[in-house]
């Protein structure tokens, strides 16, 4: 059995009908390039997602008061509305905690922002320094508040690139500025970096940060605390963060073995890998939906080569007569189905990566073309040569020689 001989027969028979191999491999090409599409797309929101949520602080944790504290009638508080979380609280974690490299408190009110005939509805959050290191805030202009400013509940503020684009010309330097906030008179001492809109839609760029002194006792006439945001001093200390913190905050609030926690602890890995797996989901089902064209083109393959073993009965009778071994013709025809299947599996590779950079271009969705789809459809479209090619290339090595040639 001489396979380099053998291929250079199956090309033969496959040149002698072009068209006719063109028409087979065409399942083969739109179904892997199909397949590559679907899990280029899949890939590349998933990717989207976490760049997104890590530009939010990969190594974040937010604690927030447990919206399930109930007050007199059993009715329900919102977590912002509640006052489990105090100074004492930051303290505590400050102190004991060995995962955490920042906190912050924060407590956040809506109103509107004002610049003389200018004006914008907005967020205004209360935080401390640390925040921003928390976040992987940029100061694109000016300056960050300070401790001392924090301390005496300082009128200023960082704002966002939405917040000066509505309440400033083009050209005019926000910085040392005086805004009004719900009436009351704020200094803008700097511009934060552009961040975009978060994995939720949410403009990152329209806020306004000050000292959470200055808004709980400026604005909001509040002293407890809405929410504590903390950052793990890597991505591999998360969970045992998490664990400290929660153990501290019990400790704090003075909770026994049996009392459910007034706070709860989150992290961006949790969401991480909730929108991966929900991302990870979508794409098995887009390629598996893709994938039946793999197996029509399969159906195809299997089709056309018994009509090829019936169009050359007569040649395969010749061959056998002249020496020709049952092994030989099975190799032949299955070599013939492979290169079938190969050849479209490496047009639709081609095609589904042009297809990818067309959707990103047109529609602006992310997209990444990974090695591993690119092996798998080229692993698939063997596969499906040798599954669908056998069975015809058996039945062509099981015929008798004497009633081939005399085949009609």
């Amino acid at each position: 059995m001489n396979i380099p001989n053998l291929i250079r027969i199956a090309f033969r028979a496959l040149q002698r009908n072009k068209l006719r191999a063109f028409l087979t491999m065409l399942g083969i090409i739109i179904g892997v390039a199909a397949v590559i599409a679907m899990v280029a797309i899949g890939q590349g929101s998933k990717q989207s997602i976490q760049d997104q949520l890590s530009s939010m602080g990969s190594n974040m944790i937010t604690i927030r008061a447990n919206s399930n504290s109930t007050v007199g009638g059993g009715a329900r508080l919102e977590s912002s509305s509640l006052q489990s979380l105090t100074l004492e609280d930051i303290k505590a974690i400050e102190k004991q905690a060995n995962y955490i490299s920042a906190i912050s408190p924060a407590v956040q009110s809506r109103g509107q922002v004002i610049n003389g005939a200018l004006n914008w509805p907005t967020q205004m959050q209360g935080v401390a320094p640390d925040y921003l290191e928390i976040r992987g805030w940029q100061i694109k202009e000016g300056v960050a508040f300070t401790d001392e400013e924090v301390n005496g509940a300082a009128k200023v503020c960082l704002v966002g690139q939405t917040i000066v684009d509505n309440l400033f010309t083009p050209g005019d330097d926000p910085v040392g500025k005086i805004i009004r906030y719900n009436k009351i008179p704020i200094k803008i001492i700097g511009v934060l970096a552009e961040k975009g809109e978060n994995a939720f839609g949410s403009d990152q760029d329209d806020v306004v940060l000050a000292p959470y002194t200055t808004v709980q006792k400026r604005i909001m006439a509040i002293t407890y605390i809405q929410n504590i945001y903390a950052s793990a001093i890597d991505e591999k200390s998360t969970e045992p963060a998490t664990a400290e913190i929660s153990q501290i905050l019990r400790a704090s609030h003075k909770l026994t073995e049996s009392d459910d926690d007034d706070f709860s602890v989150r992290t961006q890995a949790e969401l991480i890998n909730t929108f991966s797996s929900t991302s990870e989901l979508l794409t098995v089902l887009l390629t598996a939906i893709a994938g039946i064209s793999l197996i029509i083109g399969g159906i195809g393959i299997m089709n056309i080569m018994y009509v090829s073993v019936t169009e050359r009965t007569k040649e395969i009778g010749l061959r056998m007569s002249i020496g020709a071994k049952g092994i030989d013709i099975l190799m032949q025809f299955l070599i013939e189905a492979i290169l079938i299947s190969i050849t479209g599996g490496i047009i639709g590779v081609l095609l589904g990566i042009g297809a990818t950079k067309l959707i990103t271009s047109l529609l602006s969705w992310p997209t990444l073309v990974s090695e591993s789809s690119i092996l798998l459809s080229f692993a698939v479209c063997a596969i499906t040569g040798v599954f669908f090619g056998y069975y015809p290339a058996q039945k062509a090595s099981r015929l008798d020689p004497i009633e081939a040639l005399r085949y009609e």
